[in-house]
Parts: C-alpha cells; sequence; structure tokens
C-alpha cells in the first residue's frame, strides 16, 4: 500500500517545532493563494516528500469522505511519505518537469482520486511540490498556469531557506572543529549572528556515530530533524565522521527536544538523506543557554555517543549526565585504553576471563553476585579470578589495582 504526498486534514499542520522554517507563514499564504486559484486543497511538500504546509480549501464536497481515500488516511497520520512512495511518483517524471504533471488515478495502489503535481523549482532545480486533487473538470489550464507562477515563488523562498541551513552549516562546523581561543570566538560570534535571536536561547547538541559520509550534501536537513536548529558533519576519530545537531530547548530542564531528535536520526524514517549505519548511537551534552560552551557540549555529545557504542545498556541515545565513570573515561587520550596490564587479559584467547574480571569489579568485588551473575559455581570463578590475577600480575584483594583493573577494562570498550 502506498502513500499519498497530497495531505489535507489537521493532523497534518506543521508547526514551528515538527518542521523549523524560517517563513513558515510566507509558505502558508503562498499556499493558500493556490487552494483559492484552483479552487481545490493543496499541499506543499519539500523534494524529500515531507510536509511543509497545506491549503484546505473550503468548498462543500471537497473534504467528504471520498477524498479520504487509504493512501490519504496513512499520510495524515503519518504526515511522511516511505521511500517507496516517493519511488512511486517520482516514476512520473515530476522530478525533471518544468509544468504540471497529472497522476492518474491507482486504486490497486489505493489512489482512488486523481493528483496534479506542480514542480517547485529555482534556478532549474526542483526544491519541492505543490499537490492538488484532480476532478473532473479539473483546473483549467489558465488557472494551472497562474499556479504554476505562485510556486516560483515558493522555489525563490525555499532556496533562501536552503541556503539559510548552509550558512548555519558551516558556521556550526565551524564552532565545533575551531582551536580554543580566538578561533574559537570568532566561529561562535559568527555562528551567533547567523542565529539572530534565538541564539541566546537554550541550546544542546547531539552527537551521532559513526556516520557513512563526510560530504555535507548528505546530511539531512536540519528541516527534516525535529527541533534542530543547524546540523552538519564533523570528523570522528582517525578517518570516521559523526552528525552534529544544535538543538533549541524550550528551557535547560527540559531536554525532551534532544532526546526526539536523536531518536529520530537513528530510524530509517529519517528521510532519504539520512541514512545513520547499522550499530549507530548518539550522544546528548548538557544543556547551555547561549552558545559560547558549544564546544565543551560537543565533548560531552561525542563522550556520550562514545560511551553507548561501548555499553549496549546506554544506548541507542545516552545522555552525558547519565554515563557515569566514563565521563572520565573519554576524556582520557586513547592509548590510556590500552594499559599494559590488560593486554594479554584481552586476546582472545582469554575473553571469557577478561568478562569474568569486568562483571566482577562491577559488582562491587560481591563473589555471590558476580556467580549469580555469570551462571557459574562460586568455585569456578575464584579460579577465574586466580588466573585474572597470574595474567595481570594485580591483587584483587587491593582497592588501587582493582580500580586500575577497572578502568582499563571499561577503557578497552572505547
Amino acid at each position: 500500500m502506498y502513500e499519498d504526498p497530497c495531505v489535507v486534514g489537521e493532523n497534518a499542520c506543521v508547526t514551528s517545532d515538527s518542521a523549523p522554517f524560517k517563513n513558515v507563514g510566507d509558505y502558508q499564504e503562498l499556499v493558500d493563494e493556490i487552494s483559492e486559484l484552483l479552487g481545490v486543497p493543496a499541499t506543499l511538500e519539500n523534494r524529500d516528500f515531507e510536509l511543509i504546509a497545506f491549503g484546505a480549501y473550503d468548498s462543500e464536497g471537497e473534504l467528504d469522505a471520498s477524498a479520504l481515500d487509504p493512501v490519504r488516511t496513512r499520510s495524515i497520520l503519518t504526515r511522511r511519505s516511505t521511500a517507496a512512495v516517493r519511488s512511486w511518483f517520482e516514476g512520473f517524471g515530476i522530478t525533471r518537469a518544468t509544468a504540471p504533471v497529472r497522476i492518474p488515478p491507482t486504486p490497486e495502489a489505493g489512489v482512488y482520486r486523481g493528483r496534479i503535481c506542480l514542480p517547485v523549482r529555482h534556478r532549474g532545480v526542483v526544491l519541492g511540490y505543490v499537490w492538488l486533487l484532480d476532478d473532473d473538470p479539473g483546473p483549467t489550464e489558465p488557472q494551472l498556469a497562474a499556479a504554476m507562477e505562485v510556486t516560483a515563488r515558493i522555489g525563490a523562498l525555499l532556496a533562501d531557506e536552503a541556503q539559510h541551513g548552509a550558512d548555519l552549516s558551516r558556521e556550526l562546523r565551524a564552532v565545533l572543529t575551531a582551536e580554543p581561543g580566538w578561533q574559537g570566538d570568532m566561529a561562535v560570534a559568527a555562528l551567533r549572528t547567523a542565529l539572530g535571536p534565538r541564539a541566546d536561547g537554550p541550546h544542546t547538541l547531539v552527537c551521532v556515530a559513526p556516520w557513512p559520509s563526510a560530504d555535507p550534501d548528505d546530511a539531512p536537513s536540519p528541516r527534516t530533524v525535529p527541533h534542530a536548529t543547524a546540523v552538519c558533519t564533523v570528523p570522528w576519530g582517525a578517518t570516521g565522521q559523526s552528525l552534529a545537531v544544535l538543538v533549541r530547548l524550550r528551557t535547560p530542564e527540559v531536554r525532551t527536544p534532544a532526546l526526539t531528535a536523536a531518536s529520530r536520526l537513528l530510524k530509517e524514517e529519517a528521510g532519504p538523506a539520512a541514512r545513520p549505519p547499522k550499530g549507530g548511537a548518539a550522544g546528548i551534552g548538557e544543556p547551555r543557554t547561549g552558545l559560547a560552551d558549544l564546544a565543551v557540549a560537543w565533548q560531552e555529545a561525542s563522550a556520550a555517543a562514545r560511551a553507548a557504542l561501548a555499553e549496549p545498556r546506554f544506548g541507542p541515545v545516552a545522555e552525558w549526565a547519565r554515563i557515569g565513570p566514563y565521563r572520565l573515561l573519554t576524556s582520557l587520550p586513547p592509548d590510556a585504553a590500552h594499559d599494559r596490564v590488560v593486554r594479554t587479559l584481552l586476546t582472545p584467547a582469554h575473553r571469557e576471563l577478561a568478562r569474568t574480571a569486568e562483571v566482577y569489579l562491577d559488582c562491587a568485588g560481591q563473589a555471590g553476585r558476580t556467580a549469580a551473575e555469570l551462571g557459574i559455581h562460586r568455585q569456578t570463578l575464584y579460579y577465574r579470578l586466580s588466573r585474572v590475577e597470574q595474567l595481570t600480575g594485580l591483587d584483587l584483594d587491593d582497592g588501587e589495582d582493582r580500580l586500575l583493573l577497572h578502568m582499563a577494562l571499561k577503557g578497552a570498550r572505547l
């Protein structure tokens, strides 16, 4: 069953939180203008089939039950289209079209009403689509020509929005990669200027890692990520990349928007440009008011993502405040995770001994709890612990030796 990109209904209403367009009111006015010109409901979506605005033309019979075919009903509930839906509608040539495209009813696909697609272009590039219900008789050619003139104005707005998003992405990346000192201060000042009044509110950063591409064009648009102000890719490790998302918050105490953005990015429905790899994780830094400490918040978000990748119990979305000792471990130099005391213990031949030692230390050295956790007899546990002592040269009755072994085992996960 296909979904329909033509959405009409109050459940499809776009708010500033669900689709952070700079010019939402302008888009709505232009879509309403098209609805009035043609006398039918109109829906505006970007080229990724994300809803921007709709105009529900108020005319008797336009919104009766016959308008709610299965694909439309599903679209109203989800407010988005799947990859299969996009491919199906794009098969009618809408990505290349410069004039209205009529799409006939297809009952076997659940499309009981015909559609008209008005491609929204700017300087030859398709940036979105206006969708209409096609009746008999439908809009006349002069009416459609007038509507296409309105889509040109929409295209100019979308192009401006895309440029603004690109500028924000560039400025955010500069903040997160700048050297401390005057370079970092200049980058923050540039981002503050680009954001305007929004810069003074509470924000946090989300890190999604690893991210499959360093190409900025492969990062999702902020419009497709709930509550996102800016999105960019940032180097991750020696050769990898991560995705950074600047998330606006209503208050520093309520972090739900960051959790929502992180969860969305780790799901397939994040959109065609957002393709998180399997096994990826996300980290969330502590909220900050203003932009001065964004670099620190990014370190926290990155550390939380590393912790989530190392410890499944933290993930797939981990908050800096909840990763316990990993707040310290992630700040250590990479080589510190390879302490010589665990070198032999971490070889494949001794994997079970390493797990036994880590569980024992996680259980605060309580033999009964450890044996129960591992499902082994206490005598087996004592034998394994003696082997751990032989391999590491540590005394597990000594508090500092326990601390060293515990940190080394946890650090090795990073």
